[in-house]
């Protein structure tokens, strides 16, 4: 599992007609490789729901989600789990395969969730504008 972390000040997903918007939270972008499991879903979710990258009073990064009352936009983004090393076009042999890859972005939501309730998300495997405003600016990649 790759993910980009970027906390915000807000963010917005569209697809059509669908949208979904979150105020100062993560948006997180989401790619599920071959061999990811429910485990590594759970230790991403709890990862995320714990992380402290929020300033304090002071402006060091020491509050979570929970504290700042911040939202989550988790967006499944397939092209995270590609690879530009060879070649002039990715390859996508590592990605998971897309029934596969919907189901466990479907438990990893769930195990999110389960943490931090207020979580938003894309529309998978459909073709998304996704709009942020990165506070900081602050992003971080989640590997496993």
């Amino acid at each position: 599992m790759k993910a980009v972390i970027q906390r915000v000040k807000r963010a917005r997903v569209q697809s059509g007609s669908q949208e979904a918007i979150i105020g100062p939270g993560l948006l997180v972008l989401v790619g599920l490789e071959t061999g990811d499991t429910e485990e590594t879903c759970a230790w991403a979710a709890a990862k995320l729901a714990s992380l402290r990258i929020f300033e304090d009073e002071d402006g060091k990064m020491n509050r979570g989600l929970q504290e700042v009352g911040g939202e989550i936009l988790a967006v499944s983004q397939f092209t995270l789990a590609g690879s530009i090393a060879k070649g002039r076009r990715p390859s996508f042999d590592g990605a998971m395969a897309p029934e596969a890859a919907r189901e466990l972005f479907h438990v990893f939501l769930g195990l999110l969730k389960a943490q931090h309730p207020a979580v938003k998300t894309g529309f998978f495997q459909e073709h998304m504008e996704v709009e942020l405003v990165n506070d900081g600016p602050v992003t971080f990649i989640l590997e496993r």
